[in-house]
Protein backbone atom coordinates (compact mmCIF):
# COMPACT_ATOMS: atom_id res chain seq x y z
CA UNK A 1 0.00 0.00 0.00
CA UNK A 2 1.58 3.51 -1.59
CA UNK A 3 0.59 6.32 1.03
CA UNK A 4 0.64 9.46 -0.60
CA UNK A 5 -0.01 11.70 2.05
CA UNK A 6 -0.78 12.48 5.32
CA UNK A 7 -3.79 12.28 7.29
CA UNK A 8 -6.27 13.81 9.94
CA UNK A 9 -9.00 11.51 10.17
CA UNK A 10 -11.49 12.78 13.20
CA UNK A 11 -14.51 11.33 13.74
CA UNK A 12 -17.68 11.60 11.89
CA UNK A 13 -16.31 11.36 8.13
CA UNK A 14 -18.68 10.13 5.31
CA UNK A 15 -16.99 7.36 3.06
CA UNK A 16 -18.11 6.79 0.00
CA UNK A 17 -17.41 3.07 -1.08
CA UNK A 18 -17.72 1.98 -4.79
CA UNK A 19 -18.68 -1.74 -4.91
CA UNK A 20 -17.30 -3.41 -8.04
CA UNK A 21 -13.70 -4.10 -7.74
CA UNK A 22 -13.68 -2.00 -4.77
CA UNK A 23 -16.17 -3.26 -2.04
CA UNK A 24 -16.34 -6.59 -3.59
CA UNK A 25 -14.04 -8.40 -6.36
CA UNK A 26 -14.47 -8.58 -9.38
CA UNK A 27 -16.19 -11.86 -9.03
CA UNK A 28 -18.63 -10.81 -7.08
CA UNK A 29 -17.24 -12.11 -4.25
CA UNK A 30 -17.63 -10.13 -0.10
CA UNK A 31 -14.28 -10.17 1.77
CA UNK A 32 -14.97 -10.41 5.75
CA UNK A 33 -12.54 -8.02 5.90
CA UNK A 34 -14.42 -5.73 4.05
CA UNK A 35 -17.67 -6.32 5.67
CA UNK A 36 -15.80 -5.70 9.37
CA UNK A 37 -14.26 -2.51 8.29
CA UNK A 38 -17.33 -1.11 7.29
CA UNK A 39 -19.35 -2.50 10.87
CA UNK A 40 -16.48 -1.01 12.43
CA UNK A 41 -15.70 2.19 10.75
CA UNK A 42 -19.95 3.17 11.42
CA UNK A 43 -19.29 1.60 15.09
CA UNK A 44 -16.49 4.48 15.58
CA UNK A 45 -19.19 7.27 14.08
CA UNK A 46 -18.51 7.18 10.54
CA UNK A 47 -21.39 7.00 7.83
CA UNK A 48 -21.04 4.81 4.94
CA UNK A 49 -22.57 5.20 1.30
CA UNK A 50 -22.21 3.11 -0.82
CA UNK A 51 -21.12 4.84 -4.21
CA UNK A 52 -22.15 2.73 -7.64
CA UNK A 53 -22.75 2.91 -11.25
CA UNK A 54 -25.67 0.04 -10.02
CA UNK A 55 -29.34 0.95 -9.59
CA UNK A 56 -31.58 -0.50 -6.30
CA UNK A 57 -32.21 -3.63 -8.67
CA UNK A 58 -28.10 -4.70 -9.08
CA UNK A 59 -27.12 -4.03 -5.64
CA UNK A 60 -27.80 -7.42 -3.53
CA UNK A 61 -29.26 -8.01 -0.29
CA UNK A 62 -25.77 -9.16 1.09
CA UNK A 63 -24.29 -5.31 1.00
CA UNK A 64 -27.21 -4.11 2.35
CA UNK A 65 -27.16 -6.85 5.46
CA UNK A 66 -23.56 -5.28 5.59
CA UNK A 67 -25.20 -2.16 7.52
CA UNK A 68 -24.81 1.01 5.52
CA UNK A 69 -26.35 4.69 5.89
CA UNK A 70 -27.44 4.68 2.35
CA UNK A 71 -26.64 4.53 -1.33
CA UNK A 72 -25.85 6.87 -4.68
CA UNK A 73 -26.48 4.67 -7.34
CA UNK A 74 -26.58 4.24 -11.40
CA UNK A 75 -23.94 6.64 -11.79
CA UNK A 76 -25.57 9.79 -9.57
CA UNK A 77 -28.71 9.46 -10.96
CA UNK A 78 -30.63 8.22 -7.22
CA UNK A 79 -29.45 9.12 -4.32
CA UNK A 80 -31.04 7.81 -0.79
CA UNK A 81 -30.47 7.89 2.74
CA UNK A 82 -31.75 5.78 5.25
CA UNK A 83 -34.19 4.55 3.51
CA UNK A 84 -35.07 8.11 2.29
CA UNK A 85 -35.02 9.76 -1.39
CA UNK A 86 -32.66 12.73 -1.93
CA UNK A 87 -32.70 12.54 -5.88
CA UNK A 88 -34.08 10.71 -8.21
CA UNK A 89 -33.55 11.44 -12.35
CA UNK A 90 -33.90 8.60 -15.09
CA UNK A 91 -34.48 8.27 -18.68
CA UNK A 92 -37.61 9.74 -20.30
CA UNK A 93 -39.88 6.60 -22.51
CA UNK A 94 -38.92 8.32 -25.11
CA UNK A 95 -35.08 8.38 -24.13
CA UNK A 96 -35.29 5.09 -23.51
CA UNK A 97 -36.83 3.93 -26.78
CA UNK A 98 -34.68 5.60 -28.87
CA UNK A 99 -31.77 3.89 -27.40
CA UNK A 100 -32.91 0.58 -27.44
CA UNK A 101 -34.00 1.10 -31.32
CA UNK A 102 -29.96 2.74 -32.11
CA UNK A 103 -28.84 -0.39 -29.48
CA UNK A 104 -30.58 -3.37 -31.63
CA UNK A 105 -29.35 -1.70 -34.95
CA UNK A 106 -25.88 -1.71 -34.15
CA UNK A 107 -26.08 -5.55 -32.85
CA UNK A 108 -25.14 -4.64 -29.59
CA UNK A 109 -26.97 -6.61 -26.57
CA UNK A 110 -27.96 -4.62 -23.16
CA UNK A 111 -30.02 -4.10 -20.20
CA UNK A 112 -32.07 -1.64 -18.86
CA UNK A 113 -31.43 -0.73 -15.18
CA UNK A 114 -34.12 0.35 -13.44
CA UNK A 115 -34.53 0.73 -9.62
CA UNK A 116 -37.58 -2.19 -10.60
CA UNK A 117 -35.27 -4.59 -11.75
CA UNK A 118 -33.19 -5.25 -14.79
CA UNK A 119 -34.29 -6.08 -18.03
CA UNK A 120 -32.64 -8.24 -20.70
CA UNK A 121 -32.68 -7.57 -24.31
CA UNK A 122 -33.19 -11.13 -26.45
CA UNK A 123 -29.64 -12.73 -26.65
CA UNK A 124 -28.15 -10.92 -23.79
CA UNK A 125 -27.88 -14.37 -22.18
CA UNK A 126 -25.38 -15.82 -25.10
CA UNK A 127 -23.44 -12.70 -25.45
CA UNK A 128 -22.98 -12.67 -21.73
CA UNK A 129 -22.09 -16.28 -21.36
CA UNK A 130 -19.36 -15.39 -24.36
CA UNK A 131 -17.92 -12.22 -22.91
CA UNK A 132 -17.65 -13.72 -18.93
CA UNK A 133 -15.82 -16.45 -20.65
CA UNK A 134 -13.23 -14.45 -22.02
CA UNK A 135 -13.36 -12.22 -18.69
CA UNK A 136 -12.38 -15.08 -16.80
CA UNK A 137 -9.78 -16.49 -19.01
CA UNK A 138 -8.36 -13.08 -19.05
CA UNK A 139 -8.05 -12.22 -15.23
CA UNK A 140 -7.85 -15.98 -14.17
CA UNK A 141 -10.82 -16.55 -12.09
CA UNK A 142 -13.46 -19.00 -12.45
CA UNK A 143 -15.83 -18.96 -15.44
CA UNK A 144 -19.51 -18.32 -14.84
CA UNK A 145 -22.78 -17.87 -16.91
CA UNK A 146 -24.64 -15.01 -17.65
CA UNK A 147 -27.07 -16.43 -15.00
CA UNK A 148 -24.65 -16.65 -12.44
CA UNK A 149 -23.32 -12.89 -12.85
CA UNK A 150 -26.68 -11.38 -13.00
CA UNK A 151 -29.13 -14.07 -11.05
CA UNK A 152 -32.10 -11.51 -11.17
CA UNK A 153 -32.21 -10.25 -14.46
CA UNK A 154 -35.69 -10.50 -15.46
CA UNK A 155 -35.74 -11.86 -19.25
CA UNK A 156 -38.35 -11.51 -22.31
CA UNK A 157 -39.88 -8.11 -21.06
CA UNK A 158 -40.99 -5.13 -22.97
CA UNK A 159 -37.87 -2.62 -23.08
CA UNK A 160 -39.66 0.23 -24.02
CA UNK A 161 -40.05 1.51 -20.64
CA UNK A 162 -40.37 4.24 -18.39
CA UNK A 163 -38.32 3.43 -15.80
CA UNK A 164 -34.87 3.17 -16.51
CA UNK A 165 -32.02 4.94 -14.73
CA UNK A 166 -29.63 3.82 -17.13
CA UNK A 167 -28.57 1.38 -20.27
CA UNK A 168 -26.01 -0.81 -19.89
CA UNK A 169 -24.72 -2.85 -23.49
CA UNK A 170 -21.89 -5.03 -24.54
CA UNK A 171 -19.10 -3.42 -26.74
CA UNK A 172 -18.42 -5.44 -29.83
CA UNK A 173 -15.84 -2.97 -30.25
CA UNK A 174 -15.17 0.56 -28.88
CA UNK A 175 -16.20 2.03 -32.07
CA UNK A 176 -19.61 0.84 -30.83
CA UNK A 177 -18.86 3.29 -27.52
CA UNK A 178 -17.98 6.02 -30.00
CA UNK A 179 -21.13 6.13 -32.28
CA UNK A 180 -23.52 5.83 -29.21
CA UNK A 181 -22.11 8.46 -27.65
CA UNK A 182 -21.93 11.07 -30.65
CA UNK A 183 -25.44 9.61 -31.71
CA UNK A 184 -26.66 11.03 -28.44
CA UNK A 185 -24.50 13.88 -27.15
CA UNK A 186 -27.37 15.24 -24.57
CA UNK A 187 -26.98 11.86 -23.06
CA UNK A 188 -24.17 10.96 -20.18
CA UNK A 189 -21.61 8.13 -21.34
CA UNK A 190 -18.71 5.87 -19.90
CA UNK A 191 -17.73 3.12 -20.38
CA UNK A 192 -16.94 -0.35 -17.48
CA UNK A 193 -15.68 -3.65 -17.14
CA UNK A 194 -12.21 -2.63 -17.83
CA UNK A 195 -9.89 0.60 -18.72
CA UNK A 196 -9.74 2.35 -21.95
CA UNK A 197 -10.55 0.79 -25.25
CA UNK A 198 -10.40 -2.76 -23.65
CA UNK A 199 -13.65 -1.63 -22.03
CA UNK A 200 -16.42 -4.30 -21.70
CA UNK A 201 -19.74 -2.72 -21.79
CA UNK A 202 -20.83 0.83 -22.54
CA UNK A 203 -23.70 2.84 -20.34
CA UNK A 204 -25.83 5.28 -21.38
CA UNK A 205 -27.76 7.75 -18.72
CA UNK A 206 -29.28 10.90 -18.36
CA UNK A 207 -27.52 14.14 -18.97
CA UNK A 208 -25.53 16.11 -16.61
CA UNK A 209 -25.96 13.45 -14.05
CA UNK A 210 -23.00 12.39 -12.03
CA UNK A 211 -21.39 10.97 -8.83
CA UNK A 212 -20.08 14.65 -8.02
CA UNK A 213 -23.53 16.28 -8.53
CA UNK A 214 -25.00 13.25 -6.01
CA UNK A 215 -22.24 13.74 -3.35
CA UNK A 216 -23.49 17.39 -3.35
CA UNK A 217 -26.61 16.73 -3.12
CA UNK A 218 -26.40 14.38 0.01
CA UNK A 219 -24.24 16.53 1.84
CA UNK A 220 -26.49 19.70 1.19
CA UNK A 221 -29.14 17.16 2.80
CA UNK A 222 -27.39 16.10 5.56
CA UNK A 223 -25.99 19.71 6.16
CA UNK A 224 -22.59 18.29 5.77
CA UNK A 225 -18.96 19.24 5.22
CA UNK A 226 -16.85 18.20 1.82
CA UNK A 227 -13.64 18.32 4.26
CA UNK A 228 -15.09 15.41 6.02
CA UNK A 229 -15.62 13.01 2.96
CA UNK A 230 -13.84 10.59 1.45
CA UNK A 231 -14.00 8.34 -1.45
CA UNK A 232 -13.01 4.70 -2.23
CA UNK A 233 -13.01 3.59 -5.98
CA UNK A 234 -11.37 1.21 -8.40
CA UNK A 235 -12.28 2.92 -12.29
CA UNK A 236 -12.01 6.10 -13.95
CA UNK A 237 -15.99 6.04 -13.45
CA UNK A 238 -15.09 7.54 -9.89
CA UNK A 239 -13.20 10.42 -11.05
CA UNK A 240 -15.94 12.24 -10.26
CA UNK A 241 -16.60 10.90 -7.03
CA UNK A 242 -12.60 11.55 -5.98
CA UNK A 243 -13.68 15.46 -7.05
CA UNK A 244 -16.70 15.93 -5.17
CA UNK A 245 -14.43 14.55 -1.84
CA UNK A 246 -11.80 15.64 0.30
CA UNK A 247 -9.60 12.75 0.04
CA UNK A 248 -9.69 9.86 -2.48
CA UNK A 249 -8.33 6.44 -2.04
CA UNK A 250 -7.52 3.75 -5.14
CA UNK A 251 -8.19 0.40 -4.72
CA UNK A 252 -6.28 -2.58 -6.38
CA UNK A 253 -5.40 -2.44 -9.95
CA UNK A 254 -7.10 0.73 -10.54
CA UNK A 255 -7.34 2.90 -13.35
CA UNK A 256 -4.13 5.21 -14.22
CA UNK A 257 -6.15 8.22 -14.13
CA UNK A 258 -7.81 7.54 -11.17
CA UNK A 259 -4.21 6.18 -9.35
CA UNK A 260 -2.93 9.38 -10.22
CA UNK A 261 -6.41 12.07 -8.37
CA UNK A 262 -5.82 9.50 -5.68
CA UNK A 263 -4.12 10.35 -1.85
CA UNK A 264 -3.99 6.87 -0.94
CA UNK A 265 -3.53 3.72 -3.13
CA UNK A 266 -4.16 0.49 -1.36
CA UNK A 267 -4.38 -3.32 -2.28
CA UNK A 268 -6.92 -5.16 -4.39
CA UNK A 269 -10.59 -6.06 -2.65
CA UNK A 270 -9.40 -9.47 -2.70
CA UNK A 271 -5.94 -8.77 -0.43
CA UNK A 272 -8.38 -7.04 1.69
CA UNK A 273 -7.48 -3.45 0.35
CA UNK A 274 -10.69 -1.77 1.68
CA UNK A 275 -10.05 -2.55 5.43
CA UNK A 276 -6.04 -2.11 5.28
CA UNK A 277 -7.24 1.51 4.02
CA UNK A 278 -9.24 1.75 6.41
CA UNK A 279 -6.89 1.14 8.76
CA UNK A 280 -4.30 3.38 7.40
CA UNK A 281 -6.90 6.53 7.76
CA UNK A 282 -7.42 5.88 11.13
CA UNK A 283 -11.13 5.21 10.39
CA UNK A 284 -10.69 1.98 12.49
CA UNK A 285 -7.87 0.09 14.69
CA UNK A 286 -6.43 -3.20 13.64
CA UNK A 287 -8.03 -5.23 15.75
CA UNK A 288 -11.65 -4.65 15.04
CA UNK A 289 -10.70 -6.22 11.39
CA UNK A 290 -9.10 -9.91 10.72
CA UNK A 291 -6.78 -9.82 7.92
Amino acid sequence: MERRKAYDCGMGNILFVDIGGTLIDYTNRLPHSAVEALRAARSNGHKVYLSTGRSIAEVPQELWNIGVDGLIGAQGAYVESHQQVVYHRGLSGEETRQVVDWLKQRGCEFYLESNNGLYASPNFEEEGDALLRRMAEEKGIDEMTTRDFYPDMIWNENLYRDDVNKISYILNSYDDFEATRSHFPNLEHSTWGNFGEDALFGSVGVGGVSKREAVNRLLKFLNARREDTIAFGDSSRDLSLFEASARGVAVGRASVALTEAADLVTDSAEEDGLAKAFIELGLIEKDQVRI
